[in-house]
């Protein structure tokens, strides 16, 4: 992948509980990158009305200080397919609308791995169509997300990218596609004892996003820095820091033009310039030297 084409697609997250005020855009803009991924106001802000519209005034006004495109990222805890999850992402649409948002993820499947979910899921799916239409004439895309345990746990339907590209098939909507989540698929892989690639490669012709973010995969006991919770398997590290194929992946990423996010989050985030020579050195394959 070429360091050009690499600068109209690189991205960096602002932290939840971080407002994206000026400075903060401005040095994200001036260390390289295109785009930058907002969270959303919570889901009591998203469902009034006259709240969501001004603290979508406030960020489109601090979004104009920059040239940024815009990523928004929904609060992680709601569900397509409930009364009260479908009017939170309604109203979650009508705020990228107004922000100029193009990309909207949401937590998909985010339901149990047992036959139980299966009601839930159809559900959710018939309420993610629905709303698709509404993201059409918008202009925006639901970006569905694959998950990963924070903490070792439960499988949930969602850490299953390939679950996630047939809910996006089945909907068969240009505003429907996958964020693919590469740190997370790391984490999953691990605990399978398979390769993240395989987990990746089947979704990408539908993938309109990728989250790039490291980790040190399943943490079977291996030495591990005692700066780093012993336990958390979903660290979001720089690119680099942990345990994720980078060189295998850097081909695969260069068959999409989606965004690459990267999702750093405190208390291992360097500056925005930091991260963005990071992840040139992880999807740039370092120049061969001439032969005399």
């Amino acid at each position: 992948m070429e360091s050009g084409q690499l600068e109209e697609r690189l991205g960096l997250n602002i932290p939840y509980e971080w407002w994206p005020a000026a400075p903060i855009l401005k040095e994200i803009e001036a260390a390289g990158f295109s785009w930058v991924q907002v969270p959303s106001p919570p889901p009591s802000v998203l469902t009034n009305p006259r709240l969501a519209s001004r603290h979508a005034s406030g960020l489109s006004e601090v979004l104009g200080t920059s040239g940024l495109r815009p990523i928004l990222h929904g609060p992680g805890e709601v569900k397509a397919g409930t009364s009260e999850g479908d009017r939170v992402l309604e109203g979650l649409l009508g705020y990228a609308a107004e922000t100029g948002a193009e990309r909207v993820v949401y937590h998909a499947a985010n339901h149990p791995d047992e036959p139980a979910s299966e009601d839930a899921l159809l559900a959710e799916t018939r309420s993610l169509a629905r709303l698709a239409g509404r993201a059409e004439r918008h202009g925006t895309i639901i970006a569905l997300e694959n998950l990963a345990p924070v903490f070792p746990g439960p499988e949930a339907l969602s850490f299953k990218p390939l679950l996630l590209r047939t809910m996006a098939k089945r909907i068969s909507s240009p505003a429907v596609g996958l964020c693919l989540d590469l740190g997370h698929a790391n984490v999953v892989a691990g605990l399978h004892g398979s390769d993240p690639i395989e987990l990746i490669e089947p979704a990408l012709d539908r993938t309109v996003l990728f989250h790039l973010h490291d980790n040190l995969g399943a943490r079977r006991g291996q030495d591990e820095p005692a700066a780093i919770d012993p336990l958390r398997l979903d660290l979001h590290l720089p690119p680099g820091r942990g345990s994720v194929p980078w060189d295998r992946l850097a081909p695969l990423l260069a068959r999409r033009q989606a965004p690459l996010l990267l999702e750093v989050h405190p208390p291992h985030r360097p500056s925005p310039a930091h991260l963005f020579d990071a992840a040139l050195s992880v999807l740039v394959p370092p120049a061969v030297p001439a032969v005399a």
